[in-house]
């Protein structure tokens, strides 16, 4: 019984090594040596194997790719590095001003080697391999916080589930997952056949499929990835440069992708991009631009990085795609502030992947700029994921008798007389009772970023406002199952799912709420800076003008915003509705600095990997008053140097620099 079971572990241990390469040459080399069907007579016999003694199954498994339990939400997964987005450029001369700041950051004169890489139109992702096995996989979300899709990365045939040995023990790789644009039309024609709904693009359908909670559709569906960077981990890998690095991860058996060029100076990687752009359309997949990147670690370094992006990447974006198409109509909208924003209704046109049916046209100053009306043909531009904008008429083919658009006097929905207000160019209608604004606030206030009430999408609240069971946020907490059964399409297990989630959003943080509140101006940016500033919805409802106007990113746009939002009786009436119902945690407020501490004033560098985060470091150097700056001068008072520190070491010693490992900052903070 012994010898068969050693046995059994020991043909299990083989079929998972073969399946696994054979799915490297599949998925990443695109060089299968054995066919379909052979493969599945090997994965047939791995699951029998598996199935007879169920407690040799491992999660690096090639069984494990699919058949995971459905999950009940997505999670969310904190970024140990951040997931820093790119600055952009979008034209020649703006690409040659980014090559000019690297040199003047880096003080010289000397060519910097680029590397340039495709900029895939696709969601970003971390994979997390822990003891070489792959453990998590996330979003990039926020850039701190992303959503755990693990489940469903599993399902990407190119993605390893274990690394060779030669891996080091905990690494995280960052890389873009997407549809191949073939796969994508395959699927659609499918779609189509079974009378289904096609997907409008493959962006969005890779996005769509990514939050699916159950993996078994993940893997009905044509996802690949390209990895192209490190978080934790990069120290160990031992690459010194970005070419070097794709180098490495290719070896690890991740799928790099092999259309990328390293230059010295900017002229090459200019060269690059406009090859690359003259043949976007020929592409297996989508991209909007391409990604030029300091090509040497070192030098990365010594750049460093803003609030949200590095100094040593940006990326290359492609010219805006136009079409030609006829306007057939202009309708107007109404926001959740009121504001009446007038709406091309285009011949629907194919542009980027993406079928056009609807223009934003702004205002009624744009409208009369562009001199546009019902009848012309336009053109029509999209650029990534902006709305697209119609951005010029062709006169000559406008046809007789048209005349030019006027927004209305009164609002289209409730027939309140519009309102312009002195120095603006939006139109308003300004009764906050209309059943538009009152969808659009709702629609914002359970929206992803806000309260993410899951499930409460637009077709529930048209219903809900329309019938008036809510026509204000807080009344949504009042909702009942019994409630929500009378809608159309609304079941008794999707209700009770929507009361949960409804129950779930009680506990939200206080910069959600504020943005979630629709207050002009306020983004997530500027609600989570209000959040750690005043700490509390009544400290916020207390502040006064010149106080706001002195909050950091604030000034006296948003302050005037803010004080008009509060003091209205309405508003304010329904925010203590509202936090009556909710409990709100605030993030910490940041701590004045200490300057009476010894390293008051004084500037600081880090460099090298540390024990504990850089930010964690920065922000307790901070509170104590010192200053973290990016690269050594002779101003530079401490360089702080963890593991493989590089040449900001050798340069502060020539500089004479006093030079500090963790150990000794610690002690130079606790004052001891």
């Amino acid at each position: 019984m012994i010898i068969e079971m050693n046995a059994d572990r020991a043909r299990l241990n083989r079929l998972r090594q073969e399946l696994a390469q054979h799915s490297h040459r599949y998925y990443v080399l695109g060089d299968p040596t054995v066919s379909d069907g052979a493969y599945d007579r090997l994965f047939g016999e791995l699951l029998e194997l598996e199935a007879a003694h169920p407690d040799w199954v491992t999660p690096d498994s090639p069984s494990q790719r699919v058949g995971a339990p459905v999950s009940d939400g997505l999670p969310t997964v904190t970024h140990e590095v951040p997931m820093l987005s790119l600055d952009n450029a979008g034209s020649e001369t703006e690409i040659r001003a980014f090559d000019q700041r690297v040199r003047k950051f880096l003080e010289t004169e000397d060519e910097i080697t680029y590397t340039a890489e495709p900029k895939y139109d696709g969601i970003a992702v971390e994979l997390r391999y822990e003891a070489r096995t792959f453990t998590v996989g996330s979003t990039r979300g926020d850039g701190k916080t992303g959503e755990d899709v693990t489940h469903n990365l599993r399902t990407i045939g190119a993605i390893p589930l274990r690394l060779p040995n030669h891996a080091p023990e905990l690494l995280e790789v960052r890389g873009e997952v997407f549809m191949p644009l073939e796969a994508f039309n395959a699927m659609n024609q499918l779609r189509l056949k079974n009378e289904e709904e096609p997907f409008a693009n493959p962006r969005n359908s890779t996005a769509g499929t990514l939050r699916q909670l159950d993996p078994n559709v993940s893997a009905a569906r044509p996802l690949d990835i390209f990895i192209y960077g490190v978080g934790r981990g990069e120290t160990e890998l031992g690459a010194d440069s970005q070419v070097d690095l794709l180098q490495k991860l290719a070896d690890l058996g991740f799928k790099t992708n092999t259309r990328f060029l390293r230059s010295k100076g900017i002229d090459g990687i200019i060269e690059f991009h406009q090859a690359l752009e003259n043949e976007r359309n020929d592409l297996a997949y989508e991209a909007d631009g391409s990604v030029v990147k300091v090509d040497s670690f070192a030098l990365r370094e010594r750049l460093g990085q803003l609030n949200r992006s590095p100094r040593w990447a940006i990326a290359y974006k492609f010219a805006p795609q136009q079409e030609t198409t006829v306007v057939q109509d202009i309708r107007t909208y109404v926001g959740r502030t009121g504001t009446l924003t007038p709406v091309a209704v285009l011949e629907p046109v194919h542009i980027g992947g993406v079928t056009v049916v609807h223009a934003s046209l702004h205002n009624q100053d744009e409208v009369e700029r562009l001199d546009v009306r019902v009848g012309d043909t336009v053109f029509v531009e999209r650029a990534g994921d902006v709305i697209p904008k119609v951005v010029k008429v062709v006169r000559k083919k406008r046809p007789k008798r048209t005349h030019a658009f006027k927004l209305p006097k009164t609002c289209p929905i409730c027939a309140t007389k519009a309102e312009r207000i002195e120095g603006e160019v939006a139109v308003r209608c300004p009764n906050f009772a209309c059943p538009a604004q009152i969808k659009e606030r709702l629609r914002h206030f359970a929206s992803r970023d806000a309260l993410d009430i899951d499930g409460l999408g637009e077709k529930i609240i048209d219903q809900l406002v329309e019938r008036g069971r809510v026509t204000r946020p807080s009344e949504i907490f009042a909702l009942r199952s019994e409630t929500l059964i009378e809608l159309e399409r609304m079941g008794a297990k999707s209700a009770e799912k929507l009361i949960a989630a409804i129950a779930k959003a009680r506990d939200t943080s206080l910069n959600r709420f504020l943005y979630g509140l629709g207050i002009r101006h306020v983004g997530q940016r500027v609600a989570e800076i209000l959040a750690r500033e005043y700490q509390s919805v009544g400290n916020l409802l207390n502040a006064d003008p010149v106080g706001l106007e002195a909050t950091e990113e604030i000034g006296p746009t948003i302050a005037a915003a803010l004080r008009a939002f509060f003091d209205d009786p309405k508003t304010l009436k329904e925010v203590r509705a509202l936090t009556s119902e909710l409990t709100l945690t605030a993030p910490p407020p940041r701590p004045p600095p200490d300057m009476s501490s010894p390293i008051a004033g004084r500037i600081f560098v880090l460099t090298g990997t540390l024990s504990v985060a850089r930010n964690t470091v920065k922000e307790r150097i901070e509170n104590q008053g010192g200053k973290v700056t990016g690269s050594i001068s002779k101003k530079t008072d401490y360089l702080v140097a963890g593991a493989n520190p590089g040449s900001k070491r050798d340069k502060a010693e020539t500089l004479g620099i006093q030079i500090l490992d963790e150990e000794a900052l610690e002690t130079l903070l606790n004052g001891t």
